[in-house]
């Protein structure tokens, strides 16, 4: 039986924040939703850290997978209206493509784990790399509700999250430099966060949205609604994505996470009163896709509240410090003042901290858009415009206000240290010449 032999009888919907309603007409996506592993991604945060700051940010993967899957399927429908295809190869939509792109649509993220950069940095996993494992296990519900569209539908879906599907319009559709993803991320991300930044006018980009033969392109008089995405997306990453409190969390995040690896592979230091069990395959190296898909945020943060106690000093500071929210504190550098900070580092130490524990640096830049270049370890796809007669033209070409910012890195490099470092310490006034010698380096939130 294929997908298209399992159309439901009534649709259903989501009621969704972002889209209103989220359609769901075919059995085989329901039964995708209601499996353990899609049902996991409810408990994970889209944002991780980001919550804490902006406070509305509690949405889930799990919502955002359901947003990325209604854009592909608006895709699908309007492909299939204005630009069926008549020929092979006549670079117009093939309507049996459908299945492959909601399916990947809707798994895309299946492999997100709890807190998901800064426990890949720790463990060394791939969210993407795990996602592909989740859909061609033949051991996974997901997998085994794939295979009733064909034997071999696994792996095509797998090979769209891997960017390597035969077709490239559907790998486009799933990930490229305006695709369903980020345009469900940036709306979404923007509406919990109670910014503006990420709003762009979704309508209008996906009505000026057609296929052509080596991908998709947009209509050039749709080149506004294309430069406002552009612009949006900018203005996400430096404003909420890059947010100095939230990258400081995430340090505070990766550090007691390290410092409990370090204790466990330790044993005459590790406090055996909070073995994580669900921890110790990732400790130790080696995980299943069953341990793997154990881990949610809401696992983490009960070690984490067991670990505001452990007779280790450093663990339990860490994990009360962002249990508690008490970020570090963080200043901007550039390489000229790098020098100054193995400086900084031995006055945090003899301040009575731990430099590798309480202190870190951090690089977040971000290309707004990324002119196609061939000799680049990952080429992005460019964004072309399809002019009146037909012919394809580049973004940046006909844009000045793209071209303003294509290839030009934007984001910051900052310092990150205990704020107590700032503070003056009356009670402790043996400390005081170090607090002092300390701030003499900084100015104006930055190392100077």
């Amino acid at each position: 039986m294929g997908f298209f032999d399992e159309q439901l009888p009534k649709e259903k919907v989501f009621r969704d924040p972002i889209h209103h309603y989220i359609v769901v007409d075919n059995q085989i996506i329901l039964d995708l939703i209601n499996t353990p592993e899609f049902q996991r991604l409810r408990r994970v945060k889209q944002l991780g850290t980001s919550a804490l700051i902006f406070h509305g940010a509690e949405h889930s993967r799990f919502g955002h997978s359901l947003g990325v899957y209604e854009i592909t399927r608006r895709m699908c429908n309007h492909f299939q209206r204005n630009y069926p295809s008549q020929d092979a190869g006549d670079g117009l939509w093939n309507d049996r493509e459908r299945p492959v792109a909601l399916c990947a649509a809707l798994l895309h993220d299946l492999g997100h784990g709890p807190f998901s950069h800064t426990f890949e940095h720790i463990f060394h996993t791939d969210h993407e790399t795990i996602t592909q494992r989740l859909i061609t296990s033949p051991e996974t519900n997901i997998n085994q509700i794939l295979r009733r569209v064909s034997p071999d539908f696994p792996a095509q879906v797998a090979s769209v999250i891997d960017h390597t599907y035969a077709n490239p319009q559907v790998v486009q559709m799933i990930s490229s430099q305006i695709d369903a993803d980020r345009m469900d991320y940036l709306q979404r991300d923007a509406f919990y966060t109670g910014t503006n930044y990420g709003k762009f006018d979704l309508d209008r980009v996906l009505k000026v949205m057609r296929p052509v033969q080596n991908g998709i392109a947009f209509e050039i008089a749709g080149m506004h609604a294309v430069e406002d995405y552009i612009l949006s997306r900018l203005q996400m990453y430096l404003q909420v994505y890059f947010h100095p409190v939230s990258r400081s969390l995430e340090v505070i995040l990766a550090h007691q996470l390290k410092r409990a690896k370090w204790l466990y592979q330790h044993p005459n230091d590790y406090q055996p009163e909070f073995l994580p069990q669900l921890l110790m395959p990732f400790f130790n190296g080696r995980f299943s896709l069953e341990d793997y898909l154990t881990l949610d945020d809401g696992v983490l943060t009960t070690y984490f509240t067991h670990w505001r106690h452990a007779s280790d000093d450093i663990l339990a500071d860490l994990a009360d410090r962002f249990l508690n929210r008490r970020p570090f504190k963080s200043v901007l550098y550039d390489e000229a003042a790098a020098a100054r900070l193995p400086k900084l580092r031995d006055l945090i130490t003899t301040a009575g901290f731990n430099a590798d524990y309480y202190t870190a640096t951090n690089s977040s830049y971000k290309l707004p858009y990324d002119v196609y270049n061939p000799q680049a370890q990952t080429p992005q796809s460019q964004i072309e415009l399809v002019q009146p007669n037909g012919e394809l033209v580049e973004l940046s070409q006909v844009s000045t206000l793209v071209a303003s910012v294509a290839g030009k890195e934007a984001g910051d490099m900052r310092f990150f240290f205990p704020k107590e470092m700032l503070e003056q310490h009356q009670d402790i006034e043996i400390f005081q010449p170090i607090y002092d010698e300390f701030q003499s380096y900084l100015h104006n939130n930055h190392l100077i």
